[in-house]
């Protein structure tokens, strides 16, 4: 077995260090601007992710190169819940919502690899991780020109900020293709750095708060308090986003070359992710989940050992409590981060794309068409399905959608012979 899909190799070598802040800055955009949107502070958010993944990889036996962080799937009901129950409220249930995890990691132990490979087979996998592309990638477009991810707020300049947005982008992919020796395997870093140089240029960077800051600063814990309304907003939520947890792993899977869902084995990645998101509930942090940033990024680089990760989540670690540092990532441009955002949301589009072809899956077949259609149209449309302030919508009712056509849409004959050939 090559090298580099062994479990966690905690030796120390500097390039591995290097590999592991680059895979925190693939990461750091959503997972400061999730607590940034809703009120939670950012340096718990860092602290949680960091602490999310060390447990993630224990639980996961060091096998899956995946780093935890903030899960937009309870970006609304967290708002929600922060206007109507405080910070306190919302956390309790954000808690409860790594139970529904655990639970989810119960049945599969129970029932056996059987059922996930008859609910999510590549007809329906690959489409949703495709959708998980097409959805980010308005967001990699605002921020590239120079506004908020959700497009309402300008934030630089438009013309500028496409300027910073390419040279980041450019120097991400020269990297990638032409560098030699160990730089080739840190181009989002590169990227990082050749775009926060040109956005000095056009005054994009403010660096008071930064001077401002101290070096050491504990992170602001808080803890929850019981509140059985936000349980029953946050454990669905949870259920919904089960199913985008499920494609991350077959798309890490599918870039790794390896059947994680068999080894470690799905219920324990589940389970790892559950207990992540309680740890980060009691402590003031938000869900924790596997990122598919992260997973374009190990497809770049082709960094495929899981120790990556482990110096990720120190790095992470050490970060929330350095003062400057937090406020100095939370300084980095947008637009930089959107000109390589462009490049890691179509590795995933890619990645799906990948999965449907090495299935072998003939989408001129009706049944084929029908089911990959809607689940693409659906989270791309932004469709959605609610009662009161609980809505399914985007990838996870994309998901659950073709969940259920997969199974009540009856298998053309000529499939069949196949299958059962």
């Amino acid at each position: 077995m090559n090298k580099q899909y062994l479990p966690n190799d905690y030796s120390f070598k500097l390039s591995d260090c290097l590999l592991g802040v680059q895979t925190l800055f693939i990461a750091l955009g959503a997972l400061v601007l999730m607590p940034l949107l809703t009120g939670l502070n950012p340096s718990v958010a860092l602290f949680t992710a960091g602490v999310g993944t060390l447990i993630f990889q224990y639980l996961t036996k060091g096998q899956i190169p995946a780093f935890l962080g903030s899960s937009f799937a309870f970006l609304p009901a967290t708002i929600y819940g922060m206007e109507h129950w405080g910070l306190s409220g919302t956390l309790f249930g954000l808690a409860s919502a790594g139970l529904m995890y655990y639970l989810f990691s119960v049945l599969i132990y129970w029932r056996g690899q059987g059922l996930i490979d008859r609910v999510f087979p590549s007809i329906v996998t690959g489409p949703i991780i495709m959708s998980i592309g097409l959805v980010l990638a308005p967001v990699a477009i605002n921020m590239a020109m120079g506004y908020t991810g959700n497009g309402e707020v300008e934030l630089f300049a438009e013309n500028q900020a496409i300027v910073v947005a390419l040279i980041a982008l450019a120097a991400t992919v020269v990297t990638r293709l032409f560098a030699k020796g160990k730089l080739q395997l840190v181009p989002i870093l590169v990227g990082v750095l050749v775009g926060f140089i040109a956005s000095t240029y056009y005054g994009m960077v403010d660096l008071s708060k930064v001077y401002a800051a101290p070096w050491f600063e504990i992170p602001q814990f808080s803890f929850p308090t019981f509140n059985i309304e936000a349980v029953l907003i946050m454990a669905p939520i949870a259920a919904v986003s089960a199913i985008e947890h499920i494609g991350d792993v077959i798309a890490i899977g599918g870039v790794t070359n390896r059947n994680y869902v068999r080894h470690p084995g799905l219920h324990r990645s589940l389970l790892g992710d559950g207990v992540a998101t309680m740890f980060a509930g009691c402590v003031g942090g938000p869900p924790n989940i596997t990122y598919a940033e992260v997973t374009a990024g190990v497809a770049l680089t082709k960094t495929f050992n899981p120790g990556i990760m482990t110096w990720s989540s120190i790095a992470a670690i050490f970060l929330a409590f350095v003062g400057k540092v937090t406020v100095l990532f939370q300084a980095i441009p947008t637009p930089v981060m959107g000109g390589i955002l462009i490049l890691l949301f179509g590795a995933i589009i890619v990645t799906g794309l990948h999965i449907l072809v090495h299935s072998q899956v003939d989408l001129m077949k009706p049944r084929n068409m029908t089911i990959v259609g809607i689940i693409l149209v659906i989270p791309v449309g932004g469709l959605s399905l609610g009662l009161g302030s609980f809505a399914i919508e985007g990838i996870g009712l994309g998901g659950i959608t073709g969940v259920l056509l997969h199974l009540l849409i009856p298998v053309e004959k000529d499939q069949q012979a196949v299958h059962s050939n």
